[in-house]
């Protein structure tokens, strides 16, 4: 049985001899033949060659093409930026200023399509018999973020027919992206909707639920398969989100994957995650992934309806032997349990010393973010806390800390950070995995005064 037979039998809700295994190897990709994640997302050839050796070294049932949330952003008028070692990130926002409604379509000749397309067909034509290939594209509410900026978030409060409508609006430019890679066969779409976490149940169900219906309706009837990938904390979503009836739903680590099986099980929806990206496949040892690998599958008791996967896309510079451990324990969990039965997987114990919250001269915001620069709801909520700043001034103080290396990880453990992104006000946790709307934010900043 080939790894994309494998896969293809778990997303028909079967029992598979063992479980499916997909790196989400986007700009790591390059990095592991020595180019930049700009050089990767812009030159077809190094794509195709990274993503030949990352398939090589870390044996896939499924491979990502790209992951980059800004490709259909770029096409509607978003500036973006490039980065060396993420993908590119939004920096301005078309309809910041305006409620009028785009009519700008994606085509297979706009933007960088034409290079998602030629690696499709490069990569189908090398790995596609054995491997199944994944097609990522922006969701509709990060991509209506991307387009309207924090205004978004007002939006749903004050003017909910105009989200209906650019709702509307995007859900179209998503079911392009899906015919997209549909015509060059890709097997598996996965809108990729990274601010929904952000939202509660009600407005998921007002909003987003009937878009998403839609888009995983008309791959369906394309003969595809689909994965509704939000990273954050969506325990609260799952069941909504399996609802809207795709066949795979990944999730990263803030979720407790036990419990988030469960839901899927039940619903009869495929779960995906979620080997932690920073603690262990970034900044951890090769046993550690090893053992996270091993723990993560004999977590899952179900013999079906799972894929094992990182929760989002790896870090750019997550050390090689680190995935190849993960690799190895998913082909080999007999002999990788016995490999880590007796050993402790690293800590990151570091002596913090945190401010005396109790006597700050001025209110202090502290946003606590995975990356602001590759996660779009860490980038939100983080534009939200510079939207205070600029009302506040030099009134408050606003920092940021990025839980990407040992000091910041050890500060969220002192601060008792459970998820992430949040915002706190002076040592106080105001918004946990929830983007602020910016005039409650000011209102409190306004009562500690």
């Amino acid at each position: 049985m080939t790894g994309k037979e494998l896969l293809f039998k778990c997303l028909h809700h079967e029992t598979t001899p063992r479980r499916p295994w997909i790196p989400m190897a986007g700009v790591h990709a390059g990095f592991i033949k020595g180019y930049r994640a700009d050089e990767v997302y812009l030159d077809v050839d190094k794509l195709v060659e990274s993503l030949t050796e990352a398939h090589k070294l870390y044996e896939p049932d499924g491979l990502i093409l790209l992951f980059d949330l800004q490709l259909e952003a770029e096409i509607l008028g978003c500036t973006i930026k490039w980065e060396p070692d993420s993908p590119p990130s939004v920096r301005s926002h078309p309809l910041e200023k305006t409620d009028e409604m785009p009519s700008t379509k994606i085509t297979k000749a706009a933007g960088r399509i034409p290079l998602v397309i030629e690696t499709a067909r490069r990569m189908k034509k090398l790995v596609g018999d054995t491997t199944a290939l994944y097609g990522l594209f922006c969701g509709p509410y990060t991509l209506c973020s991307h387009l309207r900026g924090t205004n978004f978030f007002r939006d749903m409060r004050r003017n909910p027919d105009y989200v209906h409508k650019l709702m509307d609006y995007v859900t179209d430019i998503a079911i392009q992206m899906c015919d997209i890679y549909l015509d060059e066969w890709v097997d598996v779409i996965v809108p990729t909707d990274p601010v929904v976490s952000q939202i509660s149940p009600d407005h998921f169900n007002t909003f987003v639920a009937g878009p998403y219906k839609k888009i995983f309706e008309h791959i369906r009837k394309r003969k595809g398969y689909s994965a509704f990938f939000v990273c954050g904390n969506v325990t609260h979503l799952l069941p909504h989100m399996c609802l809207t009836d795709p066949d795979c739903i990944a999730v990263d680590e803030n979720v407790d994957i036990v419990a988030g099986q469960k839901v899927c099980d039940d619903h009869n929806v495929v779960l995906q995650g979620n080997v932690p990206l920073t603690t262990c496949m970034l900044l951890g040892n090769q046993q550690d992934n090893m053992k996270m690998g091993v723990d993560i599958l004999d977590s899952i008791k179900s013999p079906k309806n799972f894929i094992l996967a990182p929760g989002c896309d790896m870090p750019y510079s997550t050390p090689v032997e680190n995935t190849i451990a993960v690799s190895y324990a998913v082909h080999n969990i007999d002999k990788a349990r016995n490999m880590v039965a007796n050993y402790e997987m690293s800590s990151f114990d570091i002596d913090i010393e945190l401010p005396d919250y109790k006597n700050l001269k001025k209110p202090l915001l502290e946003a606590m973010l995975l990356d602001p620069t590759a996660c779009a709801a860490c980038t939100y909520m983080w534009a939200v806390a510079g939207d205070a700043k600029k009302h506040f001034g030099d009134r408050i103080d606003v920092v940021e800390y990025r839980y990407n290396t040992p000091e910041n990880i050890a500060r969220m453990k002192k601060v008792g950070v459970k998820q992430l992104p949040s915002l706190y006000l002076n040592g106080e946790l105001k918004y946990s995995s929830i983007i602020p709307n910016l005039d409650d934010l000011i209102k409190q900043i306004e009562e500690v005064m």
